[in-house]
């Protein structure tokens, strides 16, 4: 009898143990017990319970037989350029900085429907012009989904491969088989790795599949691309390490019932996060904007009140877009204030300048400002626009047809200078306006072309006067 109790014994410690911990599904922290408010991220009831299973003897990590690397003097690190794979996608490349780098991992996020598979998709078959092959894997979709979006789309080529499959493992046997140079997984949420005792898309499974991958990934020099789930409030599902793992974070932004997308890049290891990637979704799929300035401009209203263009910079480029401001008379004790595609404490600033150094009585008056397009500018360029698009609709007042106006305002009422005016100012030439309002102390440094009027301020009342028909 002891004897069968010490072999019940020694047979549980060959075994894995199991163990039940809280993780925190907006920043992966981690806790033996349920906490109603992360330490981590401070965010509220945002604990979720995971069984999380630790093997005695090896993890799926690796083991004592790993390889370990060796600290090098970095003047003895070659530098050179990261050699990438530049796709026939114009739009892309800008967005990651040139091209696609050879062992890179790229997380790829957006709402449902918004055309992130369509994008990877096209992606693959232009890669594979160049001779790479490239594999698709879809936790989705089948294999026979998938051959209808590419006939669709044209996207048929011997090079490209597909697999529908969600276990990590399997997926990976699939790699060193093929030995792909581009990968692309649809979705990084279905995919499971079966040494965690987790559902798919756990943070335990997700945190777990993407540090396979990455290790695939930069082991291989294979770039892959992930796709992410995206949560109500736009944010990727799962934990924040999931985006700090990875090289490249990339945001699909777009109306649903507007034609063109936006490619943002939050995170780039390679290049810059300030780039974007316009696109228009046809029946072909989505086709890159060569001129995004002339597409948002394109249905704007001539000689009404409340409408102004202001010429913001996107990364390298310049962006002419509409700002549409509605200001009526409230029936609320406290008046609204609303804005789509700006943000709602700079509007309420800017509201504040107008109320205290112009003399505009908007205490009782409802404000709404919109970004044609569904765009969102962030940049403080924008605020001068912002300040005349409100003032001409509360004055009832019409702008000028083919003004641009450019400028940052200051509690005081002053306009301050911005950056890269010599290309914003080349930007309205070419799409014919005639005039530029912008902070005089912008003028320096450069020389204005020929047929156009710039028009420097510096206060509020003087953008107002010249701005207000």
């Amino acid at each position: 009898m002891v004897n069968f109790v010490m072999e019940l014994k020694g047979s549980d410690n060959s075994m894995a143990k199991t163990k039940t911990k809280f993780f925190c599904s907006e920043c992966g922290y981690e806790s033996p017990k349920w906490l109603g408010k992360c330490p981590g991220c401070q965010a509220w009831n945002s604990f979720v319970e995971e069984i999380e299973t630790v093997s005695k003897s090896r993890g799926f990590h690796g083991g004592a037989s790993e390889k370990k690397e060796k600290a090098v003097s970095i003047i003895n690190i070659e530098s050179s350029e990261e050699a990438r794979i530049i796709t026939e996608n114009r739009e892309l490349n800008r967005v990651l900085g040139g091209g696609i780098v050879p062992g890179s991992l790229i997380l790829v996020g957006g709402d449902p429907g918004i055309g992130k598979s369509t994008l990877l998709l096209q992606t693959s078959y232009e890669l594979t012009k160049q001779e790479c092959k490239v594999l698709y894997i879809s936790g989705e979709e089948s294999v026979r989904q998938t051959k209808l979006r590419a006939d669709r789309l044209q996207a048929i080529s011997p090079l490209l491969f597909v697999l529908s499959e969600t276990n990590a493992q399997f997926i990976e046997a699939a790699i060193d088989e093929i030995r792909p140079d581009f990968v692309v997984i649809d979705s990084i949420q279905t995919v499971y790795h079966p040494a965690v005792e987790s559902a798919p898309g756990s943070v335990s499974q997700v945190r777990e599949c993407t540090g396979h991958f990455m290790r695939i990934a930069k082991g291989k020099g294979i770039a892959t691309v992930l796709v992410g789930h995206v949560t109500k409030e736009g944010a990727i599902a799962g934990p924040r390490m999931l985006e700090h793992m990875v090289d490249c974070v990339l945001y699909f932004e777009g109306e649903r019932h507007h034609s063109y997308r936006l490619l943002r890049a939050v995170k780039n290891r390679f290049g810059s996060t300030n780039e974007i990637g316009i696109f228009e979704m046809q029946e072909i799929g989505l086709v890159e904007v060569s001129n995004p300035s002339e597409l948002f401009l394109s249905e704007r209203p001539l000689g009404v009140s409340g409408s102004t263009v202001v010429a913001a910079m996107e990364g390298t480029r310049p962006v002419l877009v509409e700002l549409q401001a509605l200001v009526s008379q409230t029936n609320f004790p406290s008046p609204r204030r609303m804005a789509t595609g700006y943000d709602h404490n700079r509007l309420s600033l800017i509201i504040a300048v107008l109320e205290k150094r112009m003399g505009m009585f908007l205490q009782n008056q409802d404000a709404y400002l919109n970004i044609a397009g569904g765009v969102k500018l962030d940049e403080p360029a924008v605020d001068l626009a912002v300040a005349v698009s409100i003032a001409s609709s509360f004055r009832d007042q019409p702008t000028q047809p083919f003004d641009v106006i450019i400028g940052e305002i200051g509690l005081t009422g002053e306009v301050r200078g911005v950056s890269r005016v010599d290309q914003r100012v080349r930007e309205a030439q070419k799409l014919g306006f005639k005039r530029i309002i912008l902070p005089q102390k912008s003028l320096k440094g450069w020389t204005p072309p020929a047929g156009i009027e710039i028009i420097g301020v510096n206060t509020v009342a003087e953008a107002l006067s010249a701005a207000l028909v």
